[in-house]
């Protein structure tokens, strides 16, 4: 039997994965909102921790799994599902250690396999999700960096990116000139230009 703990932040879409999970042979569900991770994680915990990149807090999720990593911290693999154009939350997906990356458009029937593949200690990327996650695994910029440049992109001043982060404006000017630094351009706009082609925002 693997146990699997599904997060996910909206009630309806976490019973309607829960219920396809569970209808797999030898998956055995348990679910969980943001915040309550930890806990879930205590004890005999899961064997698979699964999370959906569109729940809307996603990125959240990932930083909390994030710090739970570690000698002490979470002991089963985590999954997520999610599409090829989601290239911020696979590259924050990769930095918190995913070892499934389950496209949401892939067929159901083999689901119940994939958990237990990644239960017995395997690794599992859908074939239409594996450019998108070399091109996130060699992305220069750390998830800040991004985030600062993404703010910027909006039309969001130093000051503005500054209030929203709460940084200060110079630790704001340092994030952007890395940014730029990184992604080998010449100047702000350039590096904006260069990381939506990329994919990056």
């Amino acid at each position: 039997m693997t146990t699997v703990l599904l997060v996910h932040t909206v009630p309806l879409w976490r019973a309607s994965l829960a219920s396809l999970l569970g209808a797999g042979q030898g998956i055995e569900v348990r679910t969980a909102d943001r915040g309550a991770i930890r806990s879930a994680l205590a004890g005999t915990g899961p064997d698979v921790l699964l999370t959906d990149l569109d729940c809307p807090d996603a990125l959240d999720v990932l930083e909390e799994v994030r710090s739970l990593a570690g000698p002490h911290g979470r002991r089963c693999p985590l999954a997520v599902l999610t599409c090829s154009d989601r290239p911020r939350g696979l590259r924050r997906a990769y930095e918190a250690g995913a070892r499934g990356y389950i496209d949401k458009y892939r067929p159901v029937n083999d689901l119940s396999e994939v958990m237990h593949k990644l239960a017995d200690g395997g690794r599992h990327i859908d074939e239409s999700l594996a450019f998108s996650l070399l091109q996130v695994a060699d992305m220069p910029l750390s998830p800040r960096e991004l985030g600062v440049l993404a703010l910027a992109e909006g039309g969001e001043t130093v000051s503005g990116i500054a209030q929203r982060l709460h940084l200060t404006p110079g630790t704001v000017r340092n994030y952007l000139a890395a940014a730029i630094r990184k992604s080998g351009a010449r100047n702000r706009v350039d590096a904006i230009r260069r990381a939506k082609e990329a994919g990056w925002i």
